[in-house]
């Protein structure tokens, strides 16, 4: 059986489109349709249902899925294996982050791999869609490693970096703000910033306004913890939000009934395992988290 054809197979049950998962493989398009067309003639099974406008795994391609990603990651697995011995680690790594990551030294440790791994090709994503883009982007076999908040996929395997406590931001000034601690109910009224629907912070904050039955009015969503902090530094409204970056001369209380604190994990898919590479980065960022972040409580 050609390996490259199940590679093929494997990139196309994942992204579910034919032109991305040639990107995704460096090749063309037409050989990736011509590997597919083999593949099932050899195993005299239909693995896609295929139409102009999307692509889709019949029940056999569904079945055959988990042994074909066994395979390929197998295969990888002796290729790292005998490259290490030879010519040291080699491979490649696409890592996923949120915009604006600035809780750990990631510029830093990122450096340091490349010096330590010059073989490795690394490439990072900054993910538009917060967590849930990037938990997508992991499962879909588009990332290797990503950070994120969670909740977390049971597919992922995570590892905790640190955890930051959420507060109320107030303007400066603002009515509220000599107050040693507030209630969900006592923002209700008020104008809100916070980030999109899809941030880890966002998906804790709603369950905990939904617990305490309280509706707001989200005036703005920024794209990023430092770009809400800044708005509601100007007083476009108030925020509950992780303290994971500066504050400036916000308001800081806390909230007695808001979300529990939201931690930063390090996320891989569990089915494959991650290559040597990969893992070599989850070992170096899991450093720099501890020796880089700022006043947050580490795991």
């Amino acid at each position: 059986m050609d390996m490259r054809a199940l590679e093929h197979f494997v990139a196309v049950a994942e992204e579910l489109n034919v032109t991305r998962a040639a990107a995704r493989g460096h090749a063309a398009q037409s050989t990736v349709s011509a590997a597919l067309r083999s593949l099932e003639r050899e195993l005299g099974a239909t693995l896609f249902e295929r139409t102009t406008r999307r692509v889709q795994l019949t029940a056999a391609g569904e079945r055959v899925l988990p042994a074909a990603r066994a395979a390929v990651a197998a295969v990888e697995q002796v290729r790292d294996l005998a490259r290490e011995e030879s010519a040291g680690l080699r491979g490649r790594v696409r890592l996923g982050t949120f915009s604006s990551m600035n809780i750990i030294d990631l510029p830093t440790a990122l450096a340091a791999f490349r010096v330590r791994h010059p073989d490795v090709d690394l490439t990072l994503t900054v993910a538009a869609h917060g967590s849930s883009g990037l938990q997508d982007d992991l499962l879909h076999g588009r990332l290797d490693v990503a950070l994120f908040s969670p909740p977390a996929d049971p597919d992922l395997r995570t590892y905790r970096l640190l955890s930051v406590p959420f507060r109320a931001l107030l303007p400066p000034g603002h009515r509220l703000s000599g107050r040693s601690r507030l209630r969900l109910a006592e923002l209700a009224d008020e104008d809100w910033v916070d980030t999109p629907l899809g941030f880890g912070n966002r998906t804790l904050l709603d369950q905990s306004l939904q617990v305490a039955g309280v509706t707001r009015r989200v005036v703005l969503e920024a794209a990023d913890l430092p770009s809400a902090v800044d708005f509601v530094r100007v007083g476009l409204g108030v925020a509950v939000l992780p303290v994971a970056t500066d504050t400036g001369d916000c308001a800081q209380v806390p909230v007695t009934d808001g979300p529990p604190e939201w931690e930063l994990h390090l996320a891989v898919r569990r089915d494959p395992p991650p290559r040597l590479a990969a893992q070599a980065l989850l070992t170096a960022l899991r450093t720099q988290a501890v020796t880089s972040t700022r006043g947050a409580h580490l795991t």
